[in-house]
């Protein structure tokens, strides 16, 4: 050991002048003598605590500081937190009573999100798979009375219904208006204003807020007046062939403003047409000198 220390005190001095290598021969003496003293205090058993040692080799230098570490534990969500707290996706609108009960023929719903025309085949084929699905006769089971009741409960017993039979005849009942109105442009389209937009063309404030223009009530008082002079029914079919150009007219506006999201324009498409169906239905009813009532 000193053997390196003189060889290196050496190589050491010989870069230096005579002063500075006087000073670095000491220097490097007394540090020699430092590292030989601290050996000798590791022969003898005075080695650092070897838990101090492993502290210090163990910790990484780029470890980040305490600190950081909590914020960082406590600021990253866990997969399962951003899961629960991640918003949830909207609910898509309610589909309207009528149109739920056909989700073969009309699986969209009314518009805009499905068409307001009907293929009214489709309709009439699932109508009837429903009623023969829900009719009551099939639920009658239920309310027989059992042969050992005495007659006067199985006359009590026969005027009841049982809940099965009731629920089919509510359901039977539902069925067939839904069917009414969707098979019906005029009904459909007032259903279809009520149940999505709240707008009544049917109750009794409907001609309150449906006031039709001056042009629309000159065009049925000439209808109602030509069916009313009519001698034979050939003399309506001018008036038919007009009103129900009009009628198809009203249909499409109807459509084309229910499915581009136009709430005014259809309920003004509505209240025409309802005029024009009421002109139809005068036609058809027509009696010589029978009076028209166009209702409206």
């Amino acid at each position: 050991m000193r053997a390196s220390l003189v060889v290196s005190s050496g190589r050491a001095a010989t870069r230096l002048c005579a002063s500075c290598r006087r000073d670095a021969v000491t220097a490097l003496a007394a540090s020699g003598a430092a590292s030989r003293a601290s050996l000798s205090t590791a022969a003898a058993g005075g080695a650092p605590p070897r838990n101090a040692l492993t502290t210090r080799n163990t910790t990484p230098r780029w470890a980040a500081p305490a600190s950081q570490s909590r914020h960082a534990s406590t600021s990253s969500p866990s997969p399962a937190a951003s899961t629960t707290s991640s918003p949830a996706p909207p609910t898509p609108p309610a589909i309207p009573t009528y149109y739920a009960l056909f989700p073969q023929t009309l699986p969209l719903g009314p518009p805009p999100a499905g068409k307001f025309h009907i293929d009214l085949r489709a309709l009439r084929r699932e109508f009837l798979r429903l009623q023969a699905a829900s009719h009551p006769d099939f639920h009658h089971a239920a309310s027989h009375t059992p042969s050992s009741s005495t007659p006067s409960q199985a006359n009590n017993n026969s005027s009841s219904k049982s809940p099965a039979r009731a629920r089919a005849e509510a359901t039977s009942a539902l069925i067939n208006t839904a069917y009414k109105t969707l098979s019906s442009p005029l009904l459909r389209a007032q259903y279809i204003l009520h149940a999505q937009h709240g707008i009544d063309l049917e109750g009794d404030e409907a001609g309150a807020q449906t006031a039709p223009d001056a042009e629309l009530l000159m065009t049925v008082l000439e209808a109602r007046e030509a069916i009313e002079e009519a001698e034979r029914e050939e003399d309506l079919a001018e008036v038919r062939a007009a009103n129900e150009e009009r009628i198809r007219a009203a249909e499409a506006a109807i459509a084309d403003a229910l499915e581009g999201g136009d709430v005014p324009a259809a309920k003004e498409e509505a209240v025409r047409l309802r005029y024009w169906v009421n002109i139809r239905e005068g036609v058809h009813g027509w009696e010589r000198g029978k009076p028209v009532v166009l209702q409206h």
